[in-house]
Formats: structure tokens, sequence, C-alpha cells
């Protein structure tokens, strides 16, 4: 796998060399993985956007939000870890769309949902969730950067309004309705990359 900062050298060069923007994501995912692959979820730190491939093909594209403090993999940083990850798990089934879950399980709560820059006071996991594994030793798999032990999901949020910019606490952030789309179409498997 490449490093990261080769990562950054392709970026530049790619959005500067004339293909268009569906072509550049592809190609940096495929590089990065060092092999071709059907399916992958692309979460751009950047550009606070998570694209879903398929066939080559960007499916679809939406807005999210990662860790307000940043990106990094250490236990209780509250950071985003970077790298290649799977869907680990997947949870929230028969929740209720803006259902609260706690510890993964919906008790019957619905969530008010902010489309201000309102920040919830108890930073709601809501709809859905796709619990994330890393596949990288050292990187976002193994002692205190487990990025499952650190339990890093792709989730709904009450918070919807701060979407676009970092705003969570080490998780990806969706629309309640977009995490439920997604949910439906990717299985326990998929490959995610956050760069």
């Amino acid at each position: 796998m490449l490093k990261f900062t080769n990562i950054i050298l392709i970026l530049f060069f790619n959005f500067n060399n004339g293909k268009n923007p569906q072509e550049n994501i592809i190609e940096i995912a495929r590089d990065y993985i060092a092999s071709d692959f059907n399916e992958l979820i692309f979460v751009s730190i950047e550009k606070q956007k998570l694209y879903h491939i398929k066939n080559n093909k960007i499916i679809n594209t939406f807005i999210i939000s990662s860790s307000k403090y940043g990106t990094g993999s250490k236990e209780n940083s509250n950071k985003t870890p970077l790298g290649l990850h799977k869907i680990e798990e997947k949870h929230g089934e028969n929740t209720p769309t803006n259902g609260k879950m706690i510890g993964r399980v919906f008790y019957g709560e619905i969530a008010k949902i902010f489309n201000d820059k309102t920040q919830s006071k108890t930073d709601d996991i809501t709809s859905r969730i796709l619990w994330l594994s890393g596949l990288e030793k050292g990187k976002n798999k193994g002692e205190q950067i487990d990025s499952y032990k650190r339990y890093i999901y792709i989730h709904g949020t009450s918070e919807e309004g701060r979407l676009g910019s970092p705003a969570s606490h080490g998780c990806i952030r969706m629309k309640n309705k977009d995490v439920i789309d997604l949910y439906k179409t990717v299985e326990v498997g998929t490959l995610v990359l956050i760069l």
C-alpha cells in the first residue's frame, strides 16, 4: 500500500491532469488499495463527502462530517482514523428514521434534528450504523489504534445542519435519510477508504 505522502502527491497530480473528478477519485482509491475492487465507500476528509463507488462508477455522493479533532487513530483521541477499513457490522435495520440508538439498540426515542449549527447535548447516533473495522495493522488495526475497538461508525446524526464541516467525535456522520439509503445498498464486508 502507498504511504500517505504518496497519496497526497497523487491527489495533487490527478486533480491537475485534466481528468474529471470521478475518474480521479476512483484512480486514487485503486492506487491506494493496489488492486481492483467492485465496490467501495470512499470518504474524503478534505471535501467532507462520502462517495459510493460500484463497478468503476460513483453511484452516489453524500455530505458528511468527520471529527472536529482532526484525523488520527489513537484510542480516546476522538479523531477520525485514516486508511482502509471494511464494514464489520450493520445495526438499525428496524430503527425508524431519526431513532436514537444507545449501544447500537433503539429504545423508542426519536431524536430532535437540528438543521442549523446547533450542537446536540447528547451527540446522538441515529437511524443506522455501519461499524468499521480497520484493515491496516499499525495504522487502524491493533493495540490502542483499533477502529473497531474505538467504535468508529458511519451513522446518522441529529446535527444535520453541521454536516459539510468537521463536527463529530471520530465517526463519520451522515443525514438520516442518506445513511438509511446507504445502509440498504451495502453489505457487511464492503471496503471503506478514508483519506
